[in-house]
């Protein structure tokens, strides 16, 4: 029987270690970026074209390479990080496998310019598939230039395995992002396209983090600050006012390098506990130096996840931190032992006197007297004096009816036999007349009665469903509804949030937005929908952007239903919120007009019934 097992050809391994290295556009740019940081450059400029798929160039002037340097660089396993195993416990680089350019060139056409500053003369290189097509001396900048073109041009399957243009261009922006604030020392450029996205300067943590997601960063965060024998820890963490509902920005970095830990998350997000309600998630921005032997970062092919050698004592100081952070900056509750816990009693003026207060008492008081004086009428009779005749419409009170017998919606575009049985039964029975109107419960459910027993609406559920189904209709039929802004209101967002807006503009004005661009990175909104006119229209716009950024599974199934979903999620009436009986009335027409008036589009319950003789019987022994 013939041997099977041989060695495979290099072109095919590079391809291999390329399928771990490189994954989409982004994962080229991040090993790029990595380079030009450990080779002390002072100034990075990203160019892209088609969100990578046709050309990433990374310029730096960092100390570049020699011709020799240059040419070893693009084999497997070439690294000058590291020269024995005992080196992979004490890094202070990035990058150190050696296989980042060998594998981007397996599977892309690249071009390298580089040149040392003692020397006249650079070098070029250039390889396609993995095989050097040229090399050569050229007159080039002190630094190193690469340019990634066609990437996966010889792996078809691989290719067509990415996302779209505005998906995979948000993960270029993210590697951006995360390299940037690791390294505010450094000035960084982002061009795509041809349009500058991202310029930014040398200058401290703080001014980085507000050039990169925009001004209002400036007064949301609290600083950090922490210095043990264990780690240094510093950066900045979010008020708690301004927390998102989904994952916002997070970001942890470990002697400069971006990283992913559940559980250090915890620890942040546990000092939060009694700040936050459950669903709502704070920004952080936290920089850890920790002794290299203590960690080791040679387990994830991304270098994304680490092993600390003592997690415990970690986890207890960073979460100890964030919390010492918040109560001095008054953001949490916190008790001050040296003021004196005394009663402060003003002192007296000289010739004050001292007034005893007096105490009135009605004497004629009778509290099973029904006879008052004037027109005042004693809390206890309210209930008596309250109208409680119908006011919502046949319609929905037939729906409502129709809802407790059969657990079906009749539409009135359908008139069944049990609806017409329905609305002549109302128009028979002298008792419907006489049927209450709906009432708020706790600013959060509206009760409505039926003469079966009585339906309990949750009211931003239902504002939900309803603002749903009349966004779909808007995008299906191409009719929408504007309020024009009397002065169009301008917000500033950061680049990558002018990529998300982009790409969602589409569809918001299917919906009812009217927004313009109004010079760099920001926006003008001249007309809003009319469900949306009393809105804080920024704030509504930065948590689509939140949602459209990190629920991107959801937004690729079908954009304009996701955008449907999260506006009215986002516009729909919160609870807390008092309603007039009009407002009930309505909300209860308009939801038994929707084709299903039961659930949110997530699917939770927007109403539950309740019969008589389910009452009955919880009232019996």
């Amino acid at each position: 029987m013939p041997d099977i097992i041989r060695l495979l050809p290099d072109s095919v391994a590079n391809q291999i270690a390329a399928g771990e290295v490189v994954q989409r556009p982004a994962s080229a740019v991040k090993e790029l970026l990595e380079n030009a940081i450990d080779a002390g450059a002072g100034l990075v400029k990203l160019i892209v074209k088609d969100a990578g798929k046709t050309l990433i160039q990374v310029i730096d002037n960092g100390l570049g390479m020699s011709i020799t340097d240059a040419r070893m660089s693009f084999e497997r396993h070439a690294t000058s990080k590291i020269n024995t195993a005992d080196d992979l416990f004490a890094l202070t680089t990035k990058g150190f496998r050696g296989e980042a350019l060998a594998s981007i060139a397996a599977i892309a056409q690249v071009e390298m310019k580089t040149r040392k500053a003692d020397q006249e003369l650079g070098t070029v290189i250039q390889i396609e598939g993995g095989e050097v097509k040229l090399q050569e001396s050229c007159s080039c900048p002190v630094g190193t230039s690469i340019a990634v073109k066609n990437l996966f041009f010889n792996v078809p399957a691989r290719r067509n395995f990415l996302k779209s243009e505005a998906v995979e261009f948000r993960h270029i922006i993210d590697e951006f992002e995360r390299v940037a604030l690791a390294h505010p020392e450094v000035a960084f450029s982002l061009h795509h396209n041809g349009a500058e996205v991202f310029n930014l300067s040398k200058t401290n943590q703080r001014q980085r983090i507000v050039a990169l997601f925009g001004n209002p960063y400036n007064t949301r965060l609290a600083p950090l600050d922490e210095h043990t024998n264990i780690l240094v820890l510093s950066g900045f963490i979010g008020k708690p006012e301004f927390a998102k509902r989904s994952r916002g920005e997070q970001f942890f970095f470990l002697n400069k390098r971006f990283i992913r830990n559940a559980y250090l998350h915890h620890a942040v997000q546990s000092a939060y506990s009694e700040l936050l309600p459950k669903e709502a998630f704070p920004s952080y921005f936290i920089f850890l130096e920790v002794d290299p032997r203590t960690i080791d970062v040679n387990i994830h092919p991304t270098k994304t996840e680490v092993k600390f050698e003592d997690d415990r004592s970690i986890y207890a100081i960073l979460r100890s931190s964030v919390k010492k952070s918040l109560g001095q900056n008054n953001i949490s509750p916190s008790l001050d032992f040296e003021q004196e816990m005394g009663i402060e009693i003003p002192l007296r003026t000289k010739g004050e006197t001292v007034v005893q207060p007096g105490i009135t008492v009605d004497t004629n008081f009778n509290p099973f007297s029904n006879e008052r004086k004037g027109n005042d009428t004693p809390k206890t009779d309210y209930l008596k004096n309250m109208d409680w005749g119908q006011n919502y419409s046949r319609h929905a009170y037939n729906q409502l009816e129709l809802l407790n017998e059969t657990g079906k919606t009749a539409h009135a575009d359908d008139p069944s036999e049990e609806q017409q049985t329905l609305n002549t039964k109302w128009d028979t029975d002298p008792a419907s007349e006489t049927t209450s109107k709906p009432v708020q419960l706790h600013n959060r459910y509206i009760l409505a009665p039926i003469k079966s027993g009585f339906v309990l609406i949750d009211q931003q559920s239902a504002h939900e469903r309803i603002l749903y189904e009349r966004f779909t209709g808007f995008m299906r039929e191409k009719k929408c509804f504007s309020q024009k802004t009397l002065f169009p209101e301008s917000i500033e967002l950061s680049g990558g949030d002018m990529v998300t807006i982009r790409e969602l503009l589409p569809d918001l004005t299917l919906i009812g937005f009217d927004i313009s661009e109004f010079g760099l990175n920001t926006i003008a909104i001249n007309g809003v929908p009319v469900e949306m006119q009393d809105l804080n229209i920024a704030s509504v716009l930065e948590a689509l952007i939140e949602e459209s950024k990190h629920r991107q599974h959801e937004f690729r199934l079908n954009p304009a239903d996701s955008i449907a979903r999260a506006m009215a999620r986002n516009a729909s009436v919160k609870s807390g919120r008092k309603l007039s009986e009009e407002e009930m009335s309505a909300m209860i027409d308009s939801l038994f007009a929707c084709s299903m008036p039961y659930a949110t589009p997530d699917g939770r319950p927007t109403l539950l019934t309740y019969g008589l003789d389910e009452l009955e019987r919880k009232f019996k022994k």
